[in-house]
């Protein structure tokens, strides 16, 4: 079979009128930074970018060497091309202007440059996340609030996982497709074309060590789990948490499965854990698109208003009909649901 380059898949979207010469641009652009940041990850201890950075992002995490290269990586590639209005990024508290000497494009891009980066010191996989929006007519000097759109709104999402291969899965609303990094050509080569999500899984990913600051509801399913075939579901199921969400993400992409970030009280007055803008709605639009499902618990994820640039939300995605049950519990917790 003829293999296909991103390039390729790029242009016969842009002919079939599913993206635009710009949109197509611009993720050329993100996937050659993301190559970069590849490199820069695979060289390990040999390039020097182990370790903390002496920093702290904008939640106030310790940032790690390789959550600033990446992050300046992406700032810097996407600078001159003329496809943004403005990005932003989990590091950083506001959005990040176009500088006034390049063109500015129609486009505003959110990502994680780097996310699980508590991986990289132990040569775990961790990944890149990133999310595209439509600046709004007539806006010349993109705000905060230019970001603040629900995941239905979103032209394209994406993510890299640097493991073993470099991988990247991309979505513009029809359909997940991945593409596996040829390190030979230097080229993304289409590996699997419309992806589909199992409705039914035994295989769930959570980090078992908050059970004890978790809600009823979520207790009351996981329990149910665990207590495999010989307990209401009437089966066994296989606990998975790589805790980077790119690798439990692509897991679930890859063979199915589900993804719980769930509140619970050392969390509950943050809203949740995990951010909406930048890892919460693209991860939600990819596993859509593949036939999944994604919630915070209560709610379907992509139709959230967004509060603001670094909103925080419980995670519920993956396997259909997994997903349901847990959202299920929770409503009938609140008296939503019989």
């Amino acid at each position: 079979m003829k293999s296909i380059s991103l390039i390729q898949f790029l242009i016969e979207e842009r002919r079939a009128g599913r993206v635009n010469a710009e949109l197509s641009l611009l993720i050329e652009v993100v996937a050659r930074a993301c190559k970069r940041i590849a490199v820069a990850t695979n060289k390990g201890a040999l390039g020097g970018v182990l370790g903390e950075a002496g920093t702290g992002n904008i939640q106030g995490e310790a940032q790690k060497k390789l959550d600033v290269i990446s992050n300046e990586i992406l700032l810097e590639a996407n600078a001159w091309g003329g496809q943004l209005a403005a990005c932003a990024s989990e590091e950083m508290e506001d959005p990040q202007p176009i500088p006034d000497m390049y063109p500015k494009g129609n486009h505003l891009l959110l990502f994680d440059p780097l996310d699980g980066s508590s991986n990289i010191d132990v040569n775990i996989s961790v990944g890149t996340i990133f999310s595209v929006l439509r600046c709004p007519d007539g806006v010349t000097d993109a705000k905060t609030e230019h970001f603040l759109q629900p995941g239905t709104t979103q032209l394209a999402a994406g993510y890299v996982v640097y493991g073993p291969a470099t991988v990247l899965v991309l979505t513009f609303g029809h359909g997940t497709h991945e593409f596996t990094l040829d390190r030979e050509v230097g080229s993304f080569i289409l590996s699997r074309r419309d992806i589909r999500i199992s409705e039914e899984t035994a295989e769930f990913a959570i980090n078992m060590s908050n059970q004890r600051h978790w809600e009823p509801p979520m207790q009351r399913y996981i329990g149910e789990l665990l207590a495999g075939k010989d307990g209401p579901r009437g089966k066994d199921f296989n606990m998975r948490w790589v805790a980077s969400m790119v690798a439990d993400v692509h897991r679930i992409i890859t063979r199915g499965g589900t993804f719980f970030y769930p509140l619970d009280a050392k969390i509950k007055s943050k809203g949740g854990k995990l951010r909406l803008m930048y890892e919460a709605n693209p991860m939600a639009f990819i596993i859509e698109q593949a036939g999944g499902a994604a919630t915070t618990g209560r709610e379907r994820i992509l139709e959230l208003q967004p509060t603001g640039l670094h909103q925080r939300v419980p995670v519920f995605l993956g396997s259909k009909n997994e997903i349901e049950v847990a959202t299920h519990y929770h409503l009938v917790a609140d008296g939503a649901q019989g």
